[in-house]
């Protein structure tokens, strides 16, 4: 994680990416293994995802456990700072959806 002049811009920069924080709000709901959070992200490739949750494990918000077992198993959850996101990632949503909202609008109007 790379301190920005500003924090906003920080915060910003650890979380963009493709589905950065789709893949955060799905972990609330529990831990996940790959192959479920590739099911879950149908729209990104395997090589993506793979390069999101390494960047998300290097910037603390998920931690990956792997099982000794064959072949091995993998399951990413959130840390404690990827829990602490979540509300501003909510308010984050609840902020697009009312653009939405105003650009439908607009469009109605053309």
């Amino acid at each position: 994680m790379e301190k920005s002049y500003c924090p906003v811009d920080t915060f910003i920069n650890v979380i963009k990416g493709k589905r950065k924080v789709t893949i955060v709000l799905h972990l609330w709901y529990g831990e996940k293994r790959y192959s479920e959070l590739n099911k879950l992200l149908p729209d990104i490739s395997e090589r993506m995802l793979t390069k999101q949750l390494k960047e998300l494990e290097k910037d603390g918000l998920i931690s990956r456990r792997v099982f000794p077992e064959v072949p091995p198993r993998v399951e990413y959850s959130l840390t404690d700072l990827g829990r602490q996101i979540r509300p501003i990632l909510i308010a984050m949503y609840k902020g697009g959806v009312r653009f939405e909202e105003i650009i439908d609008d607009e469009l109605q109007k053309e």
